[in-house]
């Protein structure tokens, strides 16, 4: 698919320079250097700051007092036009103030830092679509691995405290001496298509109207595209035939990566397991057409900045080559 790295989190330009990441003192000597970016992570939400409609993120100089809660730097990488990026887990800072409470499905509230005007904490998936491409690749990345260690503390060979290494992007334990790595489950979305409609599908306990493109977890032994005809039969019992590869998303949240593919139904009736679907019907272009434009009452346009309205939104503007 030739735009397919035109996805959020996707194709930011962001240099990773992995070589550094063993050089501690360098590493060190990066940090110092003027030009440096720390960007402050309270909790899996990123520090931002401007207009709610076109936020940035809000990197501090290394002396900055926020970063002095900072229990854990991870090197990032360097931007195109040169300067380091590090991230700082400062999730042991108690906000005073909170603007906006967070509803049940996505946490809309922001804590402010004291003293860092207009800038405060975001959750990514209220920021996504409004940011821009390196922007969406720094942050999806430092939530993405600061959100590992909050979770990967021990090791799982013997259970003793782990350390973070390698500029934070391993951790070691002294008691063994393995070595652990961060995860990435990989998740196939799916476009599943029958003539000129498409496949939807709401999980229970979803917002009213909201509906997406039926996705699953892979599992272990299985290829991508047996994935996609599993998961859709399971699903929705619809039998899939051709399966091919379109597009892939970083999802930080907490740590997945969904691969997009477009897979042609060979059936159309729908059998639910309602473990996994609270509904799902078929959807004509025309609908979707309607329902990207707020005319359809009974389902919300999918939601920016997930690859599945990119999808979508290519497959209507039938761009999926």
């Amino acid at each position: 698919m030739r735009h397919a790295e035109e996805v959020t989190f996707g194709g930011g330009g962001l240099n990773r320079r992995a070589e550094l990441r063993g050089d501690a003192e360098g590493l060190d000597a990066l940090a110092r250097d003027p030009r440096a970016r720390h960007l402050a992570v309270w909790r899996g939400k990123l520090l931002m700051q401007g207009a709610e409609d076109a936020p940035i993120l809000a990197p501090q100089p290394g002396g900055a007092e926020v970063l002095s809660h900072s229990a854990l730097r991870v090197f990032l990488g360097e931007c195109p036009e040169g300067g380091a990026w590090f991230a700082h887990d400062i999730s042991s800072w108690e906000p005073n103030e909170i603007l906006e409470a967070p509803d049940s499905f996505l946490d809309r509230s922001e804590q402010f830092y004291p003293g860092l005007d207009g800038a405060r904490f975001i959750e990514l998936r209220a920021a996504m679509a409004r940011i821009t491409p390196l922007d969406a690749e720094i942050a999806a990345t430092a939530r993405a691995i600061i959100g590992w260690h909050a979770t990967h503390g021990f090791c799982a060979r013997c259970g003793a405290a782990s350390e973070a290494a390698c500029a934070g992007w391993e951790r070691r334990c002294p008691a063994c001496g393995a070595h652990h790595f961060p995860r990435t489950d990989p998740v196939v979305i799916m476009l599943i298509t029958h003539g000129n409609s498409v496949l939807m599908g709401r999980s229970p306990g979803w917002p009213e109207g909201m509906f997406s493109l039926l996705a699953g977890f892979m599992e272990p032994g299985e290829t991508i595209e047996a994935a996609v005809r599993r998961e859709v039969a399971e699903e929705a019992g619809i039998a899939v035939g051709p399966v091919r590869y379109l597009s892939s998303q970083p999802w930080p949240f907490p740590a997945s990566l969904m691969i997009g593919c477009h897979g042609e139904a060979l059936t159309t009736e729908i059998v639910l397991d309602p473990k996994e679907l609270e509904a799902a019907c078929w959807v004509t272009r025309e609908q979707m057409l309607d329902t990207f434009a707020g005319r359809n009452p009974a389902m919300k346009p999918a939601r920016r900045g997930a690859i599945a309205q990119f999808l979508l939104s290519n497959w209507l503007a039938d761009r999926l080559d």
